[in-house]
């Protein structure tokens, strides 16, 4: 294989956001350099990782990114969407968009490259050759990579939107069940933001 494609998502849990889905693609001779250069050796769960640390490790492959050395892509599905179609359907919808913007730059299906998914994550159908691994984010550096595109990604929108809906401090929280979201919902009831159907029994 020339090409190694990790894909994540972040967002699955909370009460409000879109759920970002993640890909990150690069040959995979940089897989031991991407391990020692930007994780010191030491995969962890993005979610584990500092906002600071994790601000660092994303600008490090921006700067990776501008050299042509690796590939991301990211994708966001709503609210509404969730509401209307399910997280599962959303998760599906951000996976299927992202692979479509790097299609032609890694040719998944040339017989040179793989998909590596996060958990019970699955590419459309079309894309034969991908793999899921169990909390792959700890275990392979193309998925770590790709979460923390994610995340990262997320995060930052998470705070813009804080600006126009001050009331519910989605920069600090990021739209996650918080003993402080949950306050501000009950004060301020449900925004446009909130996933109506994690929030029916509040």
């Amino acid at each position: 294989m020339k090409y190694v494609v990790g894909i994540d998502e972040a967002g699955r849990g909370p009460l409000a956001g879109p759920v970002t889905v993640g890909i990150f693609g690069a040959e995979k001779k940089m897989e031991k350099w991407l391990l020692k250069n930007i994780f010191d050796n030491k995969l962890r769960d993005s979610k584990k990782l500092s906002p600071k640390k994790r601000e660092e490790i994303y600008k490090k492959l921006i700067n990776l990114k501008k050299q042509d050395l690796v590939y991301f892509s990211v994708s966001h599905a709503s609210n509404k969407i969730i509401d209307k179609n399910g997280i599962s359907f959303a998760i599906k919808k951000g996976i299927a968009s992202c692979l479509k913007k790097l299609e032609h730059t890694l040719k998944y299906n040339d017989g040179h490259c793989i998909l590596k998914l996060d958990g019970a994550l699955k590419a459309p159908k079309e894309y034969t050759n991908q793999k899921t691994i169990i909390k792959g984010d700890e275990k392979d550096v193309f998925i770590a990579c790709a979460s923390i595109v994610a995340k990262v990604t997320r995060d930052r929108l998470m705070c813009r939107l804080a600006l126009k809906y001050p009331h519910y401090a989605f920069d600090i929280h990021k739209g996650y069940g918080t003993k402080l979201h949950y306050f501000l919902i009950k004060k301020h009831g449900l925004s446009h933001l909130h996933r109506k159907s994690f929030c029916k029994k509040l």
